[in-house]
């Protein structure tokens, strides 16, 4: 249950029900598209002539519009209601120490074109390189439709009200503005969130089963570093200051390796994309040395795994050694939330068959019950867009939010 805030509260009012209700009916309609007004009544349990008026406001507003006759046994067949997404559009950025990566997106998901280029390391010729970047995407795709707003993750810390970057250790950033000068530059809003956050919202937004996607779960990204994003109760849950879920930052081991943060034995610092590629060449290897021949070698955890198919034995080793650690920081996860899934994004995911022993093991030494040592643990699919569809989400989910009341 959620308690009322008796000193800070929004109060019911008349349009309260019709403002739930018709985002119900929005939901509804891109969910189960095309469907017509008989079955969204049908699907709400409500008379046609609650919905009618709510279908006329959508359409008015643009957001849905009608297609093609549907079939009916008796009387005038339907027209079928379809969620209008080609023709908007928002850009998706993911900034990564080891590469930016850019998508134009429909508000379906939908990805229309992406690219790739070198993050530079100093922000402000990053923002530099995003607008010039940005808009001539934008400007060469005007015929796909209206851009809405831009998207853009980070893997660190994000203060939400002012889209400031209040700490990126794998880029070395603190303090860092990025929305404000973005927006300026390109004329249109601009969302900034912390990675493993924005893939979490759109596991919500877009998950691969619809019944799954409002339950508690916890996404885990792999990749020059560690995020998590928590959903309970169906909510993205941020903390007090924004940060909650930084479960990449909790020891291992007080004595281990350095992490980017500074603090040394971080999760992270065993399981990230640097830790398995300086197994991988070579344990002499600091991870700063190793970050600086990745960048000069280009060299990623998906050739590794490429190796790893061709029966490379190091490539297999260094990744059961990424499972290993995994295994026991998910199930330290497990023990503090009790999520009904974790679900694993990260180029890492695509040797799924060799990490799952390794964390099963991990999961059964460490986890408190037998329920928990169950707990689903499920890759996310390994085409590399993860990061930029929470990007996307970041942009079109708010759209289809469910309204806020008290």
């Amino acid at each position: 249950m959620r308690k009322i805030n008796t000193r800070a509260f929004s109060r019911a009012t008349r349009s309260t029900a019709r403002e739930v209700n018709r985002q119900i009916v929005l939901n509804l309609v891109r969910e189960h598209q095309p469907i017509s007004r008989a079955e969204l009544a049908r699907r709400m349990e409500v008379a046609r002539g609650i919905v009618t008026p709510l279908v006329k406001e959508l359409l008015a507003e643009g957001l849905i519009y009608e297609g093609e006759t549907g079939i009916a046994s008796l009387g005038r067949k339907p027209r079928l209601l379809h969620l209008r997404s080609r023709d908007r559009l928002a850009v998706a950025v993911d900034i990564r120490l080891s590469g930016t990566h850019l998508m134009l997106s429909d508000f379906g998901g939908a990805g229309i074109v992406r690219e790739r280029f070198r993050t530079p390391l100093c922000p402000d010729e990053l923002l530099s390189e995003l607008a010039g970047r940005i808009g001539a995407l934008l400007a060469e795709h005007t015929a796909a439709g209206a851009c809405e707003g831009v998207g853009l993750v980070v893997p660190g810390m994000v203060e939400r009200c002012s889209g400031r970057v209040l700490n990126a250790p794998t880029l070395g950033w603190r303090d860092v503005s990025l929305r404000a000068e973005l927006t300026a530059a390109l004329g249109l809003p601009v969302y900034v969130e912390r990675d493993a956050v924005a893939c979490a919202l759109a596991q919500l937004w877009s998950g691969q089963n619809g019944a799954e996607t409002s339950d508690d779960f916890v996404y885990v990204t792999v990749s020059d570093g560690v995020g998590t994003g928590l959903v309970v109760n169906g909510e993205v849950a941020r903390g007090q200051g924004n940060t909650a879920g930084e479960f990449g930052h909790l020891p291992l081991n007080l004595e281990g390796p350095p992490c980017a943060c500074g603090a040394c034995g971080c999760w992270e610092a065993y399981t990230s994309n640097l830790a398995t590629l300086a197994r991988y060449f070579g344990a002499g290897l600091s991870a700063g040395e190793v970050r600086a021949v990745l960048r000069e070698s280009g060299f990623t955890v998906t050739d590794l795994i490429r190796r790893l198919r061709a029966g490379d034995a190091a490539a297999r080793a260094a990744l059961q050694e990424t499972g290993h650690y995994l295994g026991v920081g998910l199930a330290g996860i497990i023990n503090a939330l009790n999520p009904g899934r974790i679900i694993l994004g990260g180029e890492v995911a695509a040797a799924w068959d060799v990490l799952r022993p390794a964390i099963d093991a991990g999961l059964q030494a460490r986890t408190l019950t037998p329920s928990a040592a169950a707990t689903p643990i499920l890759p996310e699919p390994a085409d590399g867009r993860a990061r930029l569809r929470g990007a996307a989400a970041l942009v079109v989910a708010p759209v289809f939010a469910a309204p806020r009341v008290g």
